[in-house]
């Protein structure tokens, strides 16, 4: 791989990361919605929306970190 190229998937990490910060805050954000929930909801569909809405973040967050893995053992090559 050359110079540049791998200048440009260095160029792509950093959005990477960038995007991850900023879904992470949304991550956080939802959970703390979900978490301060009366505890009267929280059986309700709300809840569980919220709940699943996390997981899904959460999981979002863990590709964004192999994607940024992956690039990272590419340039490595």
């Amino acid at each position: 791989m050359n110079k540049e190229r791998r200048k440009s998937l260095r160029e792509i990490q950093s959005k990477l990361e960038s995007l991850g910060q900023d879904l992470e805050a949304l991550k956080d954000e939802e959970e703390e919605y979900r978490d301060n929930m009366p505890e009267n909801l929280q059986e309700s569909e709300r809840y569980q929306r919220a709940d699943e809405v996390c997981d899904l973040l959460q999981e979002a967050l863990e590709n964004l970190d192999n994607a940024y893995q992956q690039i990272e053992e590419a340039v490595e090559c």
